[in-house]
């Protein structure tokens, strides 16, 4: 019994030590999450808290919605995007996340809610999977480290709520060409630069909520008014012609 005992310890020690080395090279101290952590700080925060890291493939299903969640996922590398989704199967593309995103906290923590949104993966990505509950009873062993992510999580916590706010403002506007402009606003905002990167059309009539048609024709009339600048992957509007 001792020795199954011993190689139980064994084996969790190398699941562990798995983990660990599955984010070396990750900069995972660049993640507002692990903000102001060192790298040894964080590989201890992962060991103790029983986190773990899953790889997913491109246009695969990360968490699904209406099922028990009871982990905190974290975005390490890579994108993905949030899918609103009724009882009946009916499917509205939300936001998009990207590396250093936060989600299914809602479900985590509210376990007896249900969890309306699914996450879909747009490339491969990794993710580190944090239990909640480990999360919140591990603060004496963690210390110091536990009062920094907690304030980054709450942190992160709140700019989700603004995004979801983003989304109802972009999706309240009148035209689709009002929709167009504060929907590059709010990624001009977010990714710091005037050539904001965009997705493909389908992807970006999803989260418009319109046509694909219908939206490759307002661009074309966009440009068309000297509003609009399309290059590879990215659009750039002309702020001093918005009325």
């Amino acid at each position: 019994m001792a020795t199954s005992f011993i190689l139980s310890c064994d084996i969790l020690t190398m699941k562990i030590f798995v983990e660990v080395v599955n984010v070396i090279g990750l900069k995972l101290n660049e993640l507002p999450l692990f903000k102001d952590l060192s790298d040894d700080e964080i590989d201890h925060f992962i060991k103790q808290t029983g986190t773990r890291v899953k790889n997913y493939d491109c246009g695969s299903r990360i968490l699904k919605a209406y099922e028990p969640n009871s982990q905190i996922g974290l975005l390490v590398q890579g994108e993905a995007q949030i899918v609103a989704e009724d009882r009946m199967g009916n499917e509205a593309i939300g936001h998009q996340l990207e590396r250093g995103a936060i989600f299914g906290s809602t479900s985590a923590i509210l376990a007896m809610e249900w969890n309306q949104t699914s996450i879909d993966a747009l490339t491969d990505v990794i993710v580190m999977w944090i239990p909640y509950k480990s999360l919140i009873g591990i603060g004496v062993k963690l210390g110091r480290i536990h009062g920094v992510v907690m304030k980054n999580f709450l942190e992160a916590f709140c700019k989700k709520n603004v995004l979801m706010m983003q989304k109802i403002e972009l999706l309240s506007q009148k035209s689709l060409r009002e929709r167009i402009i504060l929907y590059l606003l709010q990624r001009e905002k977010r990714q710091n630069t005037d050539k904001v990167q965009v997705p493909g059309r389908i992807q970006m009539a999803k989260e418009l909520e319109c046509n694909r048609s219908a939206l490759t024709r307002e661009i074309g009339n966009m440009q068309k008014d000297g509003l609009l600048i399309c290059g590879k992957n990215y659009m750039l509007l002309d702020k001093d012609k918005i009325q």
